[in-house]
This record gives structure tokens, C-alpha cells and sequence, in this order.
């Protein structure tokens, strides 16, 4: 097919979560589609979305946190699908020789986040299954690119985030560190998205994008070691730490309710934890694309409209 489009998706570098996308770019799907695509790594998705946003990208790939956020502040976003959702993936990685053995040591314990990500929310429910406030730890705001200095000069006991940090921080950290994954208390869903202006202006290529990704997606779900490899020369990266967790990885392309649902939960914590002014509940079904979704996978979509 003649390349009729050209896109640039801002992506979490290194993050597994990101297979369909990297699939879909190094085995040319984008490009049967007429795409010629291209990838701007990030390292965070709230990072990609602000760069897509910005219009520095076309699209983004990024959990719900920011795209919870730029609901809360009215700022015009588009979600067209979910990909992935895990529960293994979030979590913390503390210092032993601090004290730290299990969750309930973080009490009086400096803890390392990066606030308003979803590293902050899975956190925070961290401390509530304990029964901890938030006024029982010391949180210290920190970029992803500072976890490890952090982490390795004692200037926090422990770091709150996401994968790859978490793999590679209790790495470095060898027989000191502990982690403790996120299961049970946050499930992240891994969304495509972007400017409602450049989503609405080009329904044809989001129809193309999607087709391209359930190509990706399929083979990140069914052909697991070739979609490891492909993301290991395309990162340059050991992708076999995966090979273990990969059941629990859950790649479809969808747009469900439960994604309504869980911006809604969020957006209520925003408000209550002093990150989003006061106000009511946005309708977040105003920011669902579902028009590619429909055309191109209509089973996969069960939101209410």
C-alpha cells in the first residue's frame, strides 16, 4: 500500500507495555497500512502524552493517570484504545538496610515518586492497605530519571514506580533490595491517545493506526518470544527478564467501561489529594474516540453510549 500518512508516536521507551506499538513499527505494520510512522521515546507516558499534546507527536501511548488529568483540566484529549493492562507493573523498591522488609516498615520511611503519575496513585494505595497516612511517610517528588541516584545515596528509603524502574532499581540494589509488586491494588491500562483536534481530523489514519496495532497486539499475545525478540533489538535491551511475567501481561485492543470507571476513581483522589482543584466529575466518556474502534473492532468496545 502506498504511504499516504506520516505520524510520530511519543512512546515509553523500554516499557513492555509498549510490544503492539514497537511490533507494529520494526515488522512494518503501520507501513502495509500506508503509514510511515515513526517513535519519540519518552520516559514516562505522562511524558509522551504532554509531547503529543504539544504537538511535537501525533499520538501518545500512557496509562490513565494523565490522561485523567487533562480531563480534570479540560484540556482537549482523545483516547482511541487500550492495549495493555497488567497489575504487575507497579509497585516499590525499598532499601533493606533501612528497615524495610515489608510494607508495613514504610511507616517514617522517605519514599521517592514522581507526583501526579500513576506511580502516585498505585502508592497511595500502597499506604491505604497498611493503613498508613499519607503524613506517616516523607514523599520526595522525583523525575524517573532520578530514582537511581536517589535510591543508591540513601536520600529515600524506597522509590514508588513503574516498570522498567522497578526491574532495574532492585538490580542495581542486588541482595539490599526489596520490592513489592502493585497486584490487587492498581491494573494499568495502557492507552493510545492524543489531541482531540488532530484525532478528529484524521479518522482515516486512526482507522489505519488501529488496524496496524491488532496486528501487534496479536502478536504480542500469541507469538510471545518473537515479539520479545523484536522489542530486544528494537531497544536494545534484555528482553528474557519477561519471559517469566508474561502471563500476567494482558495485550487486547479495547475501550471498555471500566476505563470510564477507573478516570472517575482517579479523578476523585486528584481532587482529595490537592492535585486537581475541586470540581465536579468530568463526563470522560467526551474524551472515548470511538469511532476507529467501531469501524475496526466494534466487539472490542462495551462503553455505554
Amino acid at each position: 500500500m502506498p504511504v499516504t500518512h506520516k505520524l510520530i508516536i511519543a512512546s515509553t521507551s523500554g516499557y513492555v507495555g509498549t510490544c503492539p506499538v514497537t511490533v507494529a513499527y520494526r515488522n512494518g505494520y503501520f507501513q502495509q497500512e500506508g503509514v510511515a510512522a515513526q517513535i519519540q521515546t519518552h520516559q514516562s507516558g505522562k511524558a509522551a502524552l504532554e509531547s503529543a499534546l504539544a504537538g511535537t507527536a501525533d499520538l501518545a501511548t500512557t496509562a490513565d493517570i494523565p490522561i485523567m488529568f487533562a480531563g480534570m483540566k479540560d484540556v482537549p484529549v482523545s483516547v482511541i484504545a487500550t492495549f495493555f493492562k497488567t497489575e504487575h507493573d507497579h509497585g516499590i523498591v525499598a532499601r533493606r538496610d533501612r528497615g524495610i522488609a515489608t510494607l508495613a516498615d514504610l511507616k517514617g520511611k522517605k519514599i521517592g515518586v514522581t507526583l501526579g503519575t500513576s506511580g502516585h496513585f498505585a502508592l497511595d494505595g500502597f499506604l491505604s492497605r497498611q493503613h498508613l497516612a499519607r503524613a506517616d511517610v516523607t514523599v520526595v517528588n522525583l523525575k524517573p530519571e532520578q530514582f537511581a541516584a536517589a535510591l543508591e545515596r540513601a536520600e529515600v528509603d524506597a522509590i514508588a514506580t513503574w516498570e522498567p524502574f522497578l526491574d532495574t532499581l532492585l538490580s542495581a540494589l542486588g541482595a539490599n533490595g526489596a520490592v513489592f509488586y502493585g497486584e490487587d491494588i492498581y491494573e494499568i491500562p495502557y492507552s493510545l491517545a492524543g489531541s482531540r483536534a488532530y484525532v478528529a481530523a484524521n479518522p482515516d489514519l486512526m482507522r489505519r493506526v488501529l488496524r496496524a496495532m491488532a496486528r501487534g497486539v496479536h502478536e504480542c499475545r500469541i507469538e510471545p518470544e518473537r515479539a520479545r525478540a523484536v522489542m530486544s533489538a528494537f531497544l536494545q535491551v534484555d528482553t528474557s527478564k519477561w519471559k517469566a511475567q508474561w502471563p500476567q501481561f494482558h495485550f487486547k485492543l479495547a475501550l471498555d467501561q471500566g476505563l470510564i470507571l477507573a478516570l472517575e476513581d482517579e479523578s476523585r483522589w486528584a481532587v482529595a489529594n490537592g492535585l486537581a482543584p475541586a470540581r465536579d466529575t468530568p463526563n470522560f466518556l467526551d474524551i472515548m474516540y470511538l469511532d476507529a474502534m467501531v469501524s475496526v473492532a466494534p466487539t472490542a468496545v462495551s462503553i455505554i453510549h
